[in-house]
């Protein structure tokens, strides 16, 4: 048996291992062998047990294909990097302080030794003066950063609890593809890598059904590179559609992400605080001659035959064309539609383009803007009706300007049109919404967090007034869910919910843009601490050359007061927080790392709230591709070497994630402790600063709370349970549908629960 990298890869990611065998050929009566032992023992040392299916399947594999498993897992987690941190033992404090510093600035100012000052040239040509740091406390340059002493080790099997692994087939990665192109929801990060990883490995299924156009594009990229363009034109229903391809193609991004959004986003990504490092300008223009557009003929005549073929009226396209009027200009003249517009066969584009440049068209938008000018509530609603989507994204508003009995009195004549995550986003949004002093965020991919201000139509309410306005819009949701839930035909009688499925919101509005390489866990689930320490870690610069590059990890202990603390490069030593000391210059290639110690007694008996981790580029650009980022937990001690720094150990990672190659953003907060309850959200809200001071609290606070309020996995199943007569039982063997953990460790199949 060979195995089979990529699929190992992905199944690791379901808490899974991937083997190339007929799961109804297993003996599940074999005798585990000594190769299948020592790989056992290999897995937990890495925090992994397998189940006893996996355990007997393991039987049927070579030793080699079993070495090759080991060595993937051991890739993933990261064991062969370099973990060794700036400071030894930095579980000791070193004592330095700002005065230490600048003392070291002034007599490198002054030409160190050669000025007469006695201490210590380091290899980066740095001074160090006696009496200022301890030098035998540090890995590297305590002043610029530098790491000079790297660890070839990490410790293992410290861990107090291991991660299940099941048995996952070829018909079971299969599910998971089929899963994904059906997703009713867009893709994060982590099921678009699986995904795009996927449709190299199997054929299309041929009753394919995607109703999600970013995930459409993944697939037409592929159809593209294999020549199959008749069969990607079935997949572009709109010229929108075509233009998100075009762009996708273009930039890497499947949303639509105008050019001078991305180019102001360079130019934010490459500023520094520091006037001299601002490179901000220069990346500006160096973006635009990026997005300069250029095909080949092939490119022109695909394109031509694609809007050619569009279902839509030449009236219709243009229509649909015209809220990214500007970009379809510019892109039509690099195509040379106009001159495929008249070859024989292309009649419907040249009709559109026609249209499209004499403005001969009326759009739905601007009928409806006049509408609401006009305070026509009638002709609003006949307008909103046409358009179900849209209708569900300014209902809200509607509401408040048009009155709610009206409005939602339409909007249920339509509500069973609207796909079934849009009726969750109102659910978990009617309450913030119709709150005045509730502080709402916007999440652009881009990472510029947006705090929205209330709707100034909220004072003309009171009260009681805006909560049945909340009442009002969740009866509808509601009755609309069960609805569907109840068309759909099942041969059922009962149904197991796992009780943790109650802590994990459904994923609604909230994409993950990082990858999860060892679980796909939802953002929202909380994760319990069973230790007194949580230790943070970040791991960044692998397969880089050795060169200056800042990431920092940091964060933000806050009291009930108000007040705040924070833990970072400049202030190494908090309440109940230790940090390993601020590496600026990465060694070669092995990467290097930095880690944050929170002692959770020493929180509790401060009276800490919560504690927020986040992680930024200090260096010019985003966060580095391929940083990684989580968090350690563990009822045993954790081990800090006192000779390297050393303090990771696979085996505690409660939960990691990677920074993608397409991450737009230049800080990420990851995670929240909350104190009392010792738990661990896994939440993620990028944010643009270099430091964490400029981490806005308020919308990390309202992200938390969004999150809280948001329905869960296990309240969505009990409206199914409801809507389809199901009885909730507490034994999941004895159940016809069983809903465990492991099942919400594919957020897809979660999803497919939307899909009705």
């Amino acid at each position: 048996m060979i195995m089979n990298k990529t699929l190992t890869k992905i199944a690791l990611r379901y808490r899974a291992i991937y083997l190339d065998i007929n799961r109804d050929e297993i003996n599940m009566k074999s005798e585990a062998t000594v190769p299948v032992l020592a790989f056992v023992k290999r897995l937990k040392e890495n925090g992994f047990c397998v189940s006893e299916e996996l355990l007997h399947a393991l039987n049927a594999v070579s030793t080699n294909t079993l070495a090759e498993i080991t060595g993937s897992i051991n890739d993933v987690m990261g064991v062969k990097l370099n973990w060794a941190s700036l400071v030894k033992g930095w579980n000791v404090p070193t004592g330095e302080t700002l005065v230490d510093r600048i003392i070291t600035c002034i007599s490198n100012y002054f030409g160190g030794e050669k000025a007469g000052f006695k201490g210590t040239t380091l290899p980066c040509g740095h001074f160090i003066p006696n009496d200022t740091f301890p030098l035998e406390r540090y890995n590297g340059c305590p002043f610029c950063g530098t790491q000079f002493e790297t660890a070839d080790f990490v410790y293992t099997g410290q861990g107090s609890k291991l991660k299940e692994l099941r048995l996952f087939t070829d018909k079971d990665m299969q599910n998971v593809f089929a899963s994904l192109l059906n997703s009713a929801t867009p893709l994060d990060a982590t099921q678009k890598n699986s995904l795009e990883l996927l449709l190299n490995e199997y054929a299309l299924p041929e009753d394919i059904n995607i109703s999600i156009k970013e995930t459409a594009m993944l697939v037409i990229k592929q159809l593209v590179a294999h020549g199959k363009d008749e069969d990607a034109s079935r997949l572009m229903k709109t010229p929108t559609d075509v233009l998100r391809y075009l762009w996708f193609e273009k930039t890497g991004y499947v949303q639509i992400i105008e050019p001078k959004t991305l180019v102001a986003n360079a130019r934010r990504l490459y500023s520094h605080i520091w006037g001299p490092l601002d490179k901000g300008a220069d990346a500006a223009e160096n973006m635009k001659q990026k997005l300069m557009l250029k095909y080949d003929r092939k490119a022109c005549l695909r394109t031509a035959k694609w809007l050619n073929a569009i279902p839509m009226s030449a009236i219709q396209a243009a229509e649909n064309m015209n809220p990214k009027r500007g970009m379809w200009v510019r892109i039509t003249r690099a195509l040379r539609l106009g001159e495929y517009s008249r070859k024989k066969g292309m009649e419907h584009l040249a009709e559109i383009l026609d249209v499209f440049y004499k403005q001969e068209y009326s759009t739905w938008q601007g009928n409806l803007d006049k509408a609401r000018l006009e305070n026509d509530a009638d002709k609003t609603l006949a307008l909103l009706k046409e358009r179900p989507g849209l209708f569900a994204r300014c209902l809200f508003a509607t509401m408040l300007r048009f009155g709610s009995d009206k409005v939602l009195a339409a909007f249920n004549e339509i509500s069973d049109k609207l796909p079934s995550r849009l009726l969750l986003s109102l659910g978990n949004a009617a309450e913030f919404y119709f709150n005045q002093g509730e502080v709402r965020i916007a999440r652009p991919i881009t990472g510029v967090v947006r705090r929205l201000e209330p709707n100034k139509l909220l004072v003309l309410y009171d009260k009681y007034a805006r909560q049945k306005m909340v009442h009002d819009v969740m009866e509808i949701y509601k009755s609309s869910m069960e609805r569907r839930f109840s068309a759909q035909k099942t041969e059922s009688n009962t149904i197991y919910i796992d009780p943790s499925l109650y802590n994990i919101p459904v994923s609604i509005g909230d994409r993950s843009t990082t990858i999860q390489d060892t679980s796909c866990a939802l953002t929202g689930t909380r994760f319990p601490v069973e230790g007194n320490a949580v230790r943070l870690f970040l791991q960044w610069g692998e397969g880089l050359h050795a060169q200056h590059l800042d990431m920092d990890l940091s964060c933000r202990i806050a009291y009930p007061d108000g007040k705040t603390e924070i833990c970072f490069y400049g202030n190494l030593t908090g309440t109940g927080a230790k940090h390993s000391g601020d590496i600026r210059t990465i060694p070669e290639m092995v990467g290097t790392a930095e880690y944050i110690e929170l002692s959770l007694p020493e929180l509790e008996k401060a009276g800490a709230k919560y504690v927020t981790f986040t992680c930024n580029a200090y260096s010019c650009g985003a966060l580095s591709p391929n940083l990684v980022v989580g968090w350690m937990d563990s009822a045993n001690p954790m081990k800090i070497s006192e000779t390297k720094g050393v303090a990771y150990d696979p085996s505690c990672v409660q939960h990691m994630v990677r920074i993608s190659e397409n991450n737009l953003s230049k800080g990420l907060v990851f995670g929240i402790l909350d104190v009392a309850k010792r738990e661990i959200i896994w939440l993620e809200m990028a944010f643009t600063s270099q430091t964490i001071h400029d981490a806005d609290n308020a919308s990390v606070e309202a992200l938390l709370r969004r999150l809280e309020e948001k329905l869960s996995v296990g309240e969505l199943l009990e409206m199914k349970a409801k809507g389809q007569n199901l009885k909730i039982i507490d034994i999941a063997d004895e159940a016809d549908e069983a809903y465990t953990y492991e099942w919400a460790l594919n957020p897809a199949d979660v999803t497919n629960l939307l899909n009705m």
